[in-house]
């Protein structure tokens, strides 16, 4: 789509999701086409399970330095354990190949949707794009902080925009 008419943010943000795609998302790659070379290391090494986990953890998180630094190494081992502990690696990784070339490129959302946007999040969309699948956007937000687990590292803002993307959602069903 063209950035024609897009603002200098959702420039950057076009920008910034072609630069994850290109360099920062074999990840991806590898789930999408061979899930289960990297499933039979993420249920046969704990080690290895925390590696690939904390590695997007790492890349994905609105921090300078360290997940840590808004994400306790309690919680990231919690998550780490429940993937461990129920042997889901290899179908979190399967998901991706599952999917892979599922998703209709024509597919239209006609129901009252509400999204947030965070700024440091893999992949962001502008608005003028998210209006051409989502054709009832009934709130919009981009708050200041947050990354792909905005649960995780801003949990207040979390909650209340779910609260508040919900109530905006129900109001337009009305």
């Amino acid at each position: 789509m063209t950035t024609d008419g897009l603002t200098a943010v959702e420039r950057r943000w076009t920008e910034e999701t072609r630069d994850f795609w290109h360099n920062r998302a074999a990840y991806a790659k590898q789930q999408a086409t061979r899930p289960q070379t990297i499933g039979y290391s993420l249920v046969d090494s704990p080690v290895g399970l925390l590696a690939w986990i904390l590695d997007k953890f790492a890349d994905w998180t609105d921090t300078e330095d360290s997940p840590f630094e808004t994400i306790s190494r309690d919680r990231i081992l919690d998550d780490v354990t429940l993937y461990w502990l129920t042997r889901t690696g290899a179908s979190a990784a399967r998901i991706y190949y599952e999917s892979h070339n599922s998703l209709d490129p024509g597919l239209r959302v006609d129901v009252p949707s509400a999204i947030t946007m965070y700024p440091r999040d893999i992949e962001k969309c502008p608005r003028p794009w998210a209006q051409e699948r989502y054709r009832q956007i009934v709130r919009w937000r981009s708050p200041e902080r947050g990354g792909h687990f905005p649960s995780l590292e801003v949990p207040d803002h979390f909650v209340q925009d779910l609260q508040e993307g919900l109530a905006a959602v129900l109001a337009a069903n009305r």
